[in-house]
């Protein structure tokens, strides 16, 4: 087996634990009847495992531990976590197994990025198709949901969600011991023996910064769009229950397509160009959900927006990262930006949207989804003229196979 489809698989399974549970962990929130501060404070939990991950966990990634070791170990954990989270309705015993399955997961996003870009010749062109396989995987554990849960799911049939994102993780954690092994860098004379202080010491850098604000915002979008569009789906649109999440894995069947390409996308369009049609993406799609609501063919294909959104952007952002970053804290720089793209953006949309909804929800427990929407939809249009106007890399796009890369990106 290659190494470039040992990773693909790492990416398919990495990618199916989190798709299992997350397009319903709001609604089954809703179901087990936990406040609209109790919801965000779930939602939150994410952001703490992902400011933790920048401290701790990179940096064994990065200096202490073996990348691959350090996957198996918490997927392992991970799975644990996840089965207490099926075993109980209360809101603390709940929060908790969530909070411990946020903290060993998180970190392994940006930990399977690093074995990845470590494991590649060229990740600039390469990396896209392997990520892909993290789109296979959150594609393929949505479609058993079709038979594990009815039309009218209730809490009893939605909680299966974790059950199966366990026995992913407990998948992942032995294949982890497989993976190409990915040393700690120890060969960094005179570094600063905090990775991660080395990396946030790159936001002094003007386009780091403004690119660091602009995915701040962008992931708030993102993470909101995960808050909202199944209740959309299922409340306003009328699709099934047991439907909503393959109409929603529509958008990883465009994200393939997207990932296939964006190698050759970014050597053509550049960084900014291609982070900008990113963002467009949510901005087309939030719209489409505030003016078309009640046409489910526009909605439904509409989802397939989802992988322009993923791949020009995010996917972009963290191949950037690989080519911006000193390699030895390239790991710890994934973290910086999975604190904002998993964490801090996760905790707001988790706190922003629900009160939208509720402020938004009338007498008759109907919701206003045209403002709601369009909400995200201006954070777009304002996250692309930042981007536009401030964002000024050294280097247009990606170099060239063999051509410096852009080390001394510091202050």
């Amino acid at each position: 087996m290659t190494v470039q489809t040992r990773l693909f698989l790492m990416m398919v399974l990495q990618l199916a634990v989190w798709g299992a549970w997350a397009p319903k962990l709001f609604p089954y929130m809703g179901m087990l009847h936990f406040s609209p501060w109790q919801q965000s404070l779930v939602g939150s939990c994410w952001g703490v495992a992902a400011l933790l991950g920048i401290f701790f966990s990179n940096q064994f990634a990065d200096r202490r531990f073996s990348a691959e070791r350090f996957m198996a170990a918490s997927h392992l954990i991970g799975g644990l976590a996840l089965i207490s989270c099926a075993l109980t309705t209360s809101f603390w015993p709940f929060f908790g197994g969530y909070l411990v399955f946020s903290l060993v997961y998180v970190p392994t996003l940006s930990v399977s990025n690093a074995i990845a870009f470590a494991n590649l010749k060229d990740p600039a062109k390469d990396f896209g198709a392997i990520r892909m396989g993290g789109t296979v995987g959150w594609i393929a554990v949505s479609w058993p949901f079709i038979f594990l849960l009815g039309a009218k799911a209730g809490p009893d049939q939605v909680r299966s969600i974790f059950v199966v994102a366990a026995i992913v993780s407990f998948a992942l954690a032995g294949y982890s011991l497989t993976l190409p092994h990915t040393p700690p860098k120890t060969d960094s004379a005179g570094a600063d023996p905090l990775a991660w202080r080395e990396a946030i010491k790159l936001l002094g850098v003007p386009f780091v910064a403004v690119l660091f604000v602009v995915t701040f915002i962008d992931s708030v979008i993102h993470n909101g769009y995960f808050v909202m569009a199944d209740a959309f789906l299922t409340n306003r649109v009328g699709i099934a229950g047991n439907l909503s999440m393959v109409v929603l894995s529509l958008g990883q069947f465009a994200e393939i397509v997207t990932m296939v390409i964006l190698g050759r996308v970014l050597a053509r369009l550049g960084w900014k160009t291609t982070m900008i049609v990113g963002i467009l993406g949510h901005a087309a799609r939030f719209a489409v959900f505030a003016f078309f609501a009640d046409s489910v063919p526009v909605i439904v294909t509409v989802q397939l927006l989802h992988g322009v959104c993923y791949a020009f952007f995010f996917a972009t952002v963290y191949i950037f990262v690989d080519a911006a970053f000193p390699k030895d804290v390239r790991a710890s720089a994934q973290g910086l930006f999975n604190l904002l793209i998993l964490g801090v953006g996760n905790v707001a949309a988790s706190f922003l949207f629900p009160s939208l909804i509720a402020r938004w929800t009338n007498a008759a427990g109907q919701v206003d989804y045209r403002s709601l929407f369009l909400v995200p939809t201006g954070m777009a249009a304002l996250a692309v003229l930042l981007l536009a106007a401030f964002f000024r890399p050294p280097q247009r796009g990606p170099v060239v196979e063999g051509a410096p890369r852009m080390e001394t990106a510091t202050p």
